[in-house]
């Protein structure tokens, strides 16, 4: 079996073309960007986005120069994208490892920007996220987010979820979301 983080990288690099338009909502220190760019190519459109600049300089270190940094929230994600249909975006929700563990994702950070993202993926396209929620306030997050996910419309969403069910504490797990046609996504969630 696969780990969650090579999980998230399967689903992922299934998706992306060639060329394809993708974004790193949570630029951590740099990992999944670089995936990204591997699968999307220099004649890919390739964003990473971070609220902190430990992560944008970490991400600049291990990423192709080619690649755009956004210092903001992913809540705001919507502002920085070319209008292009996305392939696929990236999330690590918690904290940045190695960083200052008060700074961490929120639900409705997090839940503007699912709003703002489903709609603009391919039909195809999809949101892949690696759910860290073992920190104060990281129940709550997941909470929102399980919420969201299971009331999404399934003619027009995917949701899966991938977890270990029998490790400790509060292990990592992935929820990847599908966009399965290009009609218009009604979000009342």
């Amino acid at each position: 079996m696969k780990s969650v983080l090579e999980a998230a990288k399967m689903f992922a690099g299934e998706v992306i073309p060639t060329g394809g338009h993708v974004l790193d909502a949570t630029a951590g220190n740099g990992h999944d960007t670089t995936f990204l760019a591997s699968c999307a190519g220099p004649e890919g459109t390739v964003t990473s986005m971070d609220i902190q600049q430990q992560a944008l300089d970490e991400t600049k270190e291990r990423a192709p120069d080619w690649v755009t940094l956004v210092r903001d929230s992913h809540a705001n994600a919507g502002k920085y994208l070319s209008g292009a249909p996305l392939d696929c975006v990236m999330f690590n929700l918690g904290y940045l490892p190695g960083g200052d563990k008060s700074v961490v994702t929120t639900p409705e950070e997090t839940l503007q920007a699912l709003r703002t993202l489903l709609p603009q993926l391919k039909a195809g396209g999809r949101i892949v996220m690696v759910v860290y929620h073992g920190h104060p306030g990281g129940e709550n997050e997941r909470d929102a987010l399980m919420a969201f996910a299971s009331s999404l419309p399934q003619k027009q969403v995917q949701a899966l979820i991938y977890q270990y069910i029998n490790q400790r504490g509060a292990a990592p797990f992935l929820v990847v979301l599908e966009r399965l046609t290009t009609a218009e996504l009604k979000l009342d969630v």
